[in-house]
């Protein structure tokens, strides 16, 4: 049994034959859809493929066969007209989807992962624009999340746009959300990621004591502050050692005077 996971949950069964009377390959899947967070919410696939070639297929919301090929659409016609048949193919919806798959599935939806979550800055270079917050969310599980914004503790609800939750491919999703807004001095603006894997929601708040423009100031003031010191420490270490060496460069050796 193995298992893929996208919008819905998947198991699958696989048994595969050659028949050496005709040479064919024939495969046949079992496939049990869970939709939702209900593991009774499942549809169950039943297909026959012959040499990499769909043939037929059976559909538990349906109940029907469905052909593809001439020698699958007799079948299912068959079978279609067969009460015996049909009621036959609702076993395995409820032994191995229902019952075993279900097993599976609960324990996938307990394995909650939690989501990093970073606040950062998209700022234009003047501040006479708006600016844009990105509040981002990686490596989640399960799906479903909920990022909003905050103003002041009140929910945003314009000048914001957000992504899907998009697939990271090793059953992971991330999510990006942004705010444009234009700085107000006392005002808190806020990111809150909502996700079961949270006892409560979680919230980043953004430091705007400061404009960009002052935060880049102080930036720019801390490295020119460390220059310094670097350079005043340079600056001794030569001063003693110019003196140590007598000034001149050349360290000052004793010289022994022959005796007279």
């Amino acid at each position: 049994m193995m298992a893929c996971l996208q919008s819905y949950l998947l198991f699958v069964v696989m048994f595969s034959f050659f028949t050496p009377t005709d040479g064919h390959f024939i495969t046949t899947l079992d496939l049990c859809y869970y939709r939702g967070e209900d593991p009774h919410d499942v549809e169950y696939i039943w297909r026959a493929i012959s040499d990499m070639v769909k043939v037929m297929e059976y559909n538990s919301t349906l109940n029907r066969f469905t052909g593809y090929t001439p020698t699958g659409k007799h079948k299912a016609e068959q079978f279609n007209a067969d009460p015996v048949v049909l009621a036959s193919f609702q076993t395995p919806l409820h032994f191995f989807c229902k019952y075993y798959g279900a097993l599976a599935y609960k324990a996938g939806l307990n394995s909650n992962v939690e989501p990093s979550v970073h606040l950062r800055s998209m700022t234009p270079h003047s501040d006479r624009h708006p600016s844009m917050l990105t509040c981002s969310a990686y490596k989640f599980y399960p799906k479903q999340i909920r990022v909003t914004w905050l103003r002041n503790g009140q929910e945003v609800t314009s000048n914001m746009t957000s992504s899907e939750e998009l697939a990271n491919g090793d059953w992971h999703y991330q999510i990006h959300s942004y705010l444009e807004y234009t700085p107000t001095p006392g005002e808190k603006i806020s990111c809150m990621v909502e996700h079961a894997s949270f006892t409560e929601p979680k919230i980043l708040h953004w430091d705007m004591s400061l404009p960009e423009s002052g935060r880049n100031k102080i930036a720019i003031g801390a490295s020119g502050l460390v220059l310094g010191v670097v350079f005043a420490a340079a600056g001794l270490l030569y001063y003693n050692r110019r003196k140590t060496t007598g000034g001149g460069g050349r360290e000052l050796v004793p010289t022994s005077h022959p005796s007279q």
